[in-house]
């Protein structure tokens, strides 16, 4: 059975790094640990936590996504809705309900989900985003519910993965024909590219 870790992370996009820095970094406080690139070609990542990172492709052609209220019904060709992210606390909620509001964003009331209490906001880029704090002895892992009143006969299979309703792997790649490949990324590694601007982090 795989085991998955959690999400390493997301991968969004913007036309201006510096404004999604100052948001992400100076205001919200996720530290700024990785940048690739170049002008107009950057991709950096911001520490969500120590398995998860948010990434942020500049290109200088996209442009802010109209403001969308978390979870409501929309039209037409869509794959994302919002993202929360999960604190420590109601504590820190309220920090980043005045946070926000200082910054001049709009930013919700606390709301109580019944097992996460949640505030909800906008990045500079549009992106609806919201916070979590779990709600003390409802863990949803631990102990799954199904409250759709009306669930499809797949739902009603419950929560585990069930084997056989996909075809099975026929054919795995032997140990000594597995390749993996160079990509972007490796100058972490490597050093950097000599035609890079040098800046002042260390390396």
């Amino acid at each position: 059975m795989l085991k998955y870790q959690g999400i390493h992370h997301l991968a969004m996009a913007t036309n201006d790094m510096d404004g999604t820095i100052r948001f992400w970094r100076d205001l919200l406080g996720m530290r700024l640990v990785a940048g690739l690139g170049k002008a107009g070609a950057r991709q950096y990542f911001f520490e969500i936590s120590a398995i998860s990172l948010l990434g942020f492709f500049e290109w200088k052609t996209v442009e802010p996504i109209p403001e969308k209220d978390h979870g409501y019904p929309a039209q037409g060709p869509m794959v994302f809705d919002h993202v929360s992210f999960e604190v420590e606390s109601d504590e820190d909620l309220w920090i980043l309900k005045e946070n926000l509001d200082a910054g001049g964003f709009w930013v919700s009331e606390i709301i109580d989900h019944g097992f996460i209490h949640s505030l909800y906001s906008f990045d500079p880029n549009g992106i609806a985003i919201e916070f979590s704090s779990s709600v003390e002895k409802v863990d949803l892992c631990k102990h799954p519910m199904m409250l759709d009143a009306d669930p499809t006969q797949v739902t009603r299979e419950g929560p585990e993965p069930l084997p056989g309703k996909w075809p099975p792997v026929e054919d795995r790649t032997p140990p000594d024909e597995r390749r993996i490949y160079p990509g972007e990324g490796l100058e972490f590694v490597q050093g950097a590219k000599k035609n890079w601007f040098k800046h002042p982090w260390e390396r």
